[in-house]
């Protein structure tokens, strides 16, 4: 099989972790990626947690070479909402240079590169230069609940000099990015109660309290009007961006017109002063992920809802706990909440931000990888978004990871139509195939 080919077979598998009616998909996932990589010729296990499956792959390990951890996940995010789909989410389809398909940027196009790459040196070669251990896992949609604890089980086995990930983005075409940052993230979800059931509004209306509103009022509160979480407390440990980074930053190739291009809005919006890349990179968030209550169905339907319901997250940055956090951001909450209605905070998952120096002796060598796959002058970001497992594989394993990103910015990660384009996926197996070789000659 080519490729692409390989990723469409990938891409079918609905393995999302968010909701248990896949599990059986992503069981099927991970004994196809177990399958995958002993039919490599690497040693490969699936292993089982509370959760879905850890798949790891090694190939044998030899005295006196270094060893690379390359981390990647096969779970992906739900589909929803269907309808906005061009395609089928799980039937993937290859148009205008770009696989469309749920997962396909984040991380099946991503993790298969790495695997394809590692084939073709075991197919031209027939062994690794260095000491390889691939850990594929199957929940970090939902925020890696098991692996922290698998790495802990499992360390003996997993120590290495480093990991490798490609999870994160490119600023532009052809452009080779290292992420050096990214943010944490903190979920919850609130659920509201008022009258044991929906109630007629004309009746019931001005005498008992509506969930919708009470919600409505309770998130309004967590944002001043300059944009700033209002929190006690919660800016307290946040890291300051340094003059360094502000100097690269403003010489990549973004811009607020391309910035809204990408997004679709209209203005620019957020935290009163600090750029846009600011705060997407190095300024925590409050967002409203979801917002239900009451009739949703078409035309009208005049009632007090019984309940309402929201989900929400916190992206957090360097210095910032998750675990603090969380008391602070509850207190919060109850203390906004009235009388009249009841409230249950439920908390999902959680995970601390990363922030790693570029310019280490394995930061230099994957560089060096990227410069020799593109060609062209690399640029140096933090991300807005989360991999909360990197900060474990610091304080687990002792070992710095090395974001290496093949997304571009219209990949619509976590939306509808999500894609990857196919030039990304050869050039992320030339990738893997470099950064094999400059990390085997340290």
């Amino acid at each position: 099989m080519n490729p692409v080919d390989d990723l469409i077979e990938f891409l079918r598998f609905q393995s999302v972790s968010a909701d248990r009616a896949y599990r059986a998909h992503v069981i099927e996932c991970a004994n196809w990626l177990e399958a995958r990589f002993q039919k490599m010729g690497l040693s490969a296990h699936r292993f089982s947690t509370p959760g879905n499956p850890v798949v790891v792959a090694c190939n044998e390990r030899k005295a006196g070479r270094k060893t690379l951890l390359i981390y990647g996940h096969y779970d992906v995010q739900p589909p929803d909402p269907l309808d906005l789909w061009q395609s089928p989410p799980f039937e993937p389809v290859v148009k205008e240079g770009k696989i469309f398909g749920r997962g396909s940027t984040d991380n099946k196009g991503q993790i298969l590169a790495h695997i394809l790459g590692i084939e073709s040196a075991l197919a031209e070669n027939h062994d690794l230069p260095l000491n390889l251990i691939v850990l594929v896992e199957g929940e970090e949609e939902i925020g890696s609940p098991n692996l922290e604890s698998f790495l802990r089980e499992n360390k003996h086995v997993l120590q290495a000099d480093v990991v490798a990930v490609s999870d994160t983005g490119m600023v532009a075409p052809g452009v080779p990015t290292f992420t050096y940052g990214l943010r944490g993230i903190l979920c919850f979800e609130i659920r509201l109660r008022g009258p044991a059931m929906d109630l007629h509004s004309g009746i019931f209306g001005g005498s008992v309290a509506n969930p919708a509103t009470e919600l409505s009022r309770i998130l309004a509160k967590l944002h001043d009007d300059d944009g700033r979480i209002a929190i006690k407390g919660f800016y307290d440990k946040v890291l300051p961006v340094e003059d360094w980074e502000r100097k690269l930053w403003s010489a990549l190739p973004y811009t607020e017109r391309n910035w809204l291009e990408t997004t679709g809005s209209p203005v620019l919006a957020g935290e009163k002063g600090f750029s846009f890349l600011e705060r997407v990179w190095a300024r925590p968030t409050a967002e409203v992920n979801g917002l239900a209550g009451g009739y949703q169905g078409e035309g009208s339907k005049t009632i007090i809802p019984g309940t309402a319901m929201a989900k929400i997250s916190f992206r957090l940055v360097p210095r910032q706990d998750p675990f603090e956090l969380k008391t602070s951001i509850t207190d919060f909450l109850k203390q906004r909440c009235p009388k009249s209605v009841e409230m249950e905070i439920i908390s999902q998952h959680e995970g601390k931000p990363y922030l790693v120096k570029p310019d280490s002796e394995f930061g230099n060598a994957a560089q060096e990888a990227l410069r020799r796959t593109f060609d062209k002058p690399i640029a140096f970001i933090r991300e807005g978004g989360s991999i909360p497992i990197t900060q474990s594989f610091k304080e687990i394993l002792g070992i710095d990871t090395l974001l290496l990103g093949l997304a571009l910015p219209d990949a619509k990660v976590h939306s509808p139509n999500e894609n990857f384009p196919i030039e990304n996926l050869h050039a992320g197996i030339r990738l893997n195939r470099e950064l094999l070789n400059q990390i085997s000659q340290l």
